[in-house]
């Protein structure tokens, strides 16, 4: 199935900034060069602040990270759990319709989502309210017919039940999540027929359900400030590490039209400040290590030749960060890079701070020679198949 972005995009994205020091606490998972790995929970954090996956937050990922835009869309596009268009304003309603479900009147719920929200699946409400869709199995088969609304199940459906669910969602109110025909959790509906102790002293809901209870609004957007982050990797003598959420009050808004790239800069670089325990090498902007003496420096030039540099995000592993950092190198264009020997690269790869060996790993010498050699546009075609 081919999946495109959404034809309207909002102009700007950014994470507020409890949500920032949560990414930054991400990327610090990973080693100096693999910071990439952090590609899927920033993705998914962006969409749970926004609702969906825009172009901006993608393109954010991927500076935030130092990949190139293609490799961070390639995985949004991927993977079906990321929205790549506008979702209700207050739940994306998700109908399980495999086996099971679709047994037990799976297809009466996809109905009533028809009836109250919109003909077609991904589309909104006339209220902008709510929007809808029928995905595979969520692992509640015991429960069928169930969906997903928000961040949690709601099971044991009925068509008049969901109808009930929406008309309560619409008003602001959050129902109580799990079995809705008055079981507990998965047992037989006549009740418990084995380990019976074990009803006694239990919570009024089950694990899920009380956890949803206690948090309240499990269907409002994340902006971070919901529970206090915590990163046990970062510190090892007492083996964790909190960091306090931004209060809510003082969160960035998630989109600033006005913002600029040296704002929203500041704020990540403010995330990652002693104020949030995170250590120094959680940050991912490339920088040059001076002190290392490894190869030969290639030689560069003071400005880009007749004024325009070639666009060095089209070799494979040259993000928007790599390449500006090339051009503080007085790296502009292409032939530069296929000039370079083993001397050169040596010193390249011992260089990129957070990115070490990335010339060498990503081939970047035989893919400059290959544009050299047949263009541009045959490049990018042979490139797809990593035929360089």
């Amino acid at each position: 199935m081919l999946r495109r972005l959404h034809k309207e995009q909002p102009a700007t994205f950014a994470f507020t900034e409890a949500n920032q020091a949560w990414a930054q606490g991400q990327i610090s998972k990973y080693p100096e060069g693999r910071q990439a790995s952090a590609v899927i929970p920033l993705l998914w954090r962006a969409q749970e602040q926004e609702g969906w996956l825009t172009r901006p937050a993608i393109e954010h990922v991927a500076d935030t990270l130092g990949m190139a835009y293609i490799r961070a869309l390639d995985v949004a596009t991927f993977y079906f759990m990321f929205q790549l268009q506008p979702v209700g304003s207050i739940a994306n309603i998700q109908i399980c319709g495999t086996t099971s479900c679709m047994i037990c009147g799976a297809e009466d719920l996809v109905a009533v989502c028809k009836e109250l929200i919109s003909e077609k699946p991904h589309t909104l409400s006339a209220d902008g309210k709510f929007s809808w869709e029928e995905v595979e199995c969520l692992g509640a088969c015991t429960n069928a017919p169930m969906a997903q609304i928000g961040k949690d199940y709601y099971e044991d459906l009925t068509a008049d039940k969901l109808r009930d669910l929406i008309a309560r969602f619409s008003k602001g109110e959050v129902p109580v999540p799990g079995p809705q025909n008055g079981r507990y959790a998965a047992e037989p509906l006549s009740g418990l027929t084995s380990l019976k102790d074990h009803a006694a002293g239990r919570a009024k809901y089950n694990a899920s359900a009380q956890a949803a209870v206690e948090i309240g609004d499990t269907v409002k957007r994340i902006d971070g400030t919901e529970v206090p982050l915590l990163t046990p990797w970062l510190k090892k003598d007492d083996g964790a590490t909190k960091v306090a959420a931004m209060p809510a009050e003082k969160a960035a808004p998630a989109v600033k039209p006005e913002s600029k790239p040296e704002v929203a800069k500041a704020e990540a670089a403010k995330a990652a400040s002693p104020e949030t325990e995170a250590k120094p090498d959680a940050k991912i902007e490339p920088e040059v290590e001076e002190d290392v003496e490894t190869g030969t420096k290639p030689t560069g030039i003071d400005a880009p030749r007749n004024g325009k540099g070639d666009n060095l995000r089209q070799i494979e592993g040259v993000g928007p960060a790599l390449e500006k950092l090339l051009h503080s190198m007085g790296i502009f264009h292409f032939d530069q890079i296929a000039a370079w020997g083993e001397p050169e690269i040596a010193w390249m790869d011992s260089q990129l701070k957070g990115f070490k060996g990335r010339v060498t790993r990503d081939k970047w010498v035989a893919q400059a020679k290959l544009i050299g050699e047949v263009g541009i546009e045959e490049f990018l075609i042979r490139a797809k198949t990593n035929d360089y």
